[in-house]
């Protein structure tokens, strides 16, 4: 299968701050990939390199075989990078479908998809930003995403401060984004087990530095590398003890 993105010995930061050392990865048409780690330990950084919004020391990045290296980041979104940031960027001065239809581009996704894949928004279709609760601005940014119909969909931290019904409900809805329509994508989230389970294949990061990699199901699995690098313990209620 071919490869959608490759990244080369990449070098990256804010400032004169190097956050990503010669890291170099691929992932191909149609997968998935989890980006796990800790706290500041480069995640966003590699995503927000994706995207173009970081300082670039060296290393180049490809989508699809083109070289997208000094693109900006909206030639990079015509290329084909999907991007849900952590602050959601919505515009909150416009209604739910202005929102989506602002930003369509042609292709399988349309407003009307995205009002299928969340109800919720096509119930509030006329609500401005700023009058949805937190949950539903994230389904309208993962809706916005959608429209631009990218080759590549970033997902940085989706579920963070979220609802369980609401978690619930975007995992359901990523899941059929992404392992049942195979859309290529990466995933940024604390929440591990739920990332691993919606996703094809794992990279931890540490200090910027890639430090396993495996299957998703396989690490999913595996207790003593999550609790090496990401400090998970298992979450499954234990048997009293016998007294």
């Amino acid at each position: 299968m071919a490869d959608l993105l490759s990244i080369e010995r990449l070098s990256a930061g804010y400032g004169e701050a190097v956050v990503l050392a010669d890291l170099s990865f691929s992932l191909a048409e149609g997968r998935s990939l989890a980006l796990l780690g800790r706290n500041g330990m480069g995640k966003t950084t590699l995503i927000n390199s994706i995207v173009g919004v970081t300082h670039r020391f060296g290393g180049t990045i490809k989508l699809a075989g083109r070289d997208i290296t000094r693109m900006r980041p909206d030639q990079r979104a015509h290329a084909g990078v999907g991007w849900v940031p952590q602050e959601r960027n919505i515009f909150k001065s416009l209604t739910v479908d202005e929102n989506l239809t602002a930003v369509s581009r042609p292709g399988a996704w349309t407003p009307a998809r995205v009002y299928q894949l969340f109800p919720r928004l096509a119930e509030r279709r006329g609500n401005m930003g700023n009058q949805l609760s937190g949950g539903e601005q994230q389904m309208l940014a993962v809706g916005r995403a959608l429209v631009l119909n990218p080759r590549l969909l970033l997902l940085d931290e989706p579920l963070e401060g979220l609802a369980p019904i609401i978690v619930d409900e975007l995992l359901a809805a990523l899941k059929r984004i992404i392992v049942d329509e195979g859309l290529s994508a990466i995933l940024v989230e604390q929440n591990a087990q739920k990332t691993l389970g919606v996703t094809d294949r794992a990279m931890i990061l540490e200090r910027g530095v890639i430090v396993h990699e495996a299957d998703s199901a396989a690490l999913k699995a595996d207790r003593g590398v999550l609790e090496s690098y990401l400090g998970v313990t298992d979450a499954r209620p234990r048997r009293a003890a016998a007294h």
